[in-house]
Order: structure tokens, then sequence, then C-alpha cells
């Protein structure tokens, strides 16, 4: 597919049709990556908690899940 090249104030950027950006679920960002053959555009896969249960995994591996036990109400004085 061949696209122009325009003007966008001092820069020039291209225009993506929205089929290609729909095909590729393409928000508000897109990751560049320069290498010898030329330019690869990448969507940015930006899913909340998306990464939340490896790190719970992570979590669990080095024990830092557990809770420090709750002292009962007896065994402490309140301060008010």
């Amino acid at each position: 597919m061949l696209v122009p090249v325009v003007p966008i104030g001092n820069s020039r950027g291209i225009r993506f049709p929205k089929l290609v950006l729909d095909k590729f679920l393409v928000k508000d960002k897109m990751n560049m990556e320069v290498t010898e053959k030329g330019i690869l555009l990448t969507p940015v896969k930006d899913i909340p908690r998306a990464d939340w249960a490896e790190a719970f995994c992570s979590m669990h591996e080095n024990k830092e899940d557990i809770l420090e036990e709750i002292p009962e109400s007896g065994d402490f004085e309140w301060e008010w």
C-alpha cells in the first residue's frame, strides 16, 4: 500500500486508514522500532491489569503474599 507523507507542523507523517487501525486495535499510541530494513510500527497493547496474574504468581513463589497476623483487640491498648 502506497501512502503519502504529509506535513504536520515542522514534522512529517503518514495517515493510517481506519480499517488498518481497527484491524490491529490501535488506540492512541504505537511503538516505533528503527531497523536496518526500515521502520516497524506495532500497536501498544494497553490492557489494564494484564500482567497482574504473573505478578501474583511471582509474589506467591517468593512468599510475599502472606499477610501478617492481626492482633486481637485485647492484646494492645488503643490510643485516642
